[in-house]
């Protein structure tokens, strides 16, 4: 039986740039290896209300479920 905390636990980390910001803490990030992604803010960075914004290096995790969609987790 696979250990239920390690499931939630396998995302691709990656890092990127901000490009653009969307409604309801939605940004688009271009990735270091050229790919445009969504991204949404952890829920840390919202509880120390943590800013970011166009131009911003910041990192993310990924889901491999869907590659398109991530949650940025760490802004450098």
């Amino acid at each position: 039986m696979p250990d239920i905390q390690n499931i939630s636990k396998d995302f691709i980390k990656a890092e990127g740039v901000i490009e653009e910001l969307l409604p309801s803490t939605t940004f688009r990030v271009k990735l270091d290896n050229g790919k445009d992604i969504l991204a949404h803010l952890s829920g840390k960075m919202r509880l120390y209300k943590i800013r970011v914004s166009p131009g911003d290096r910041v990192k993310l995790e990924i889901s491999p479920y869907d590659l398109t969609k991530g949650r940025i987790v760490y802004r450098f």
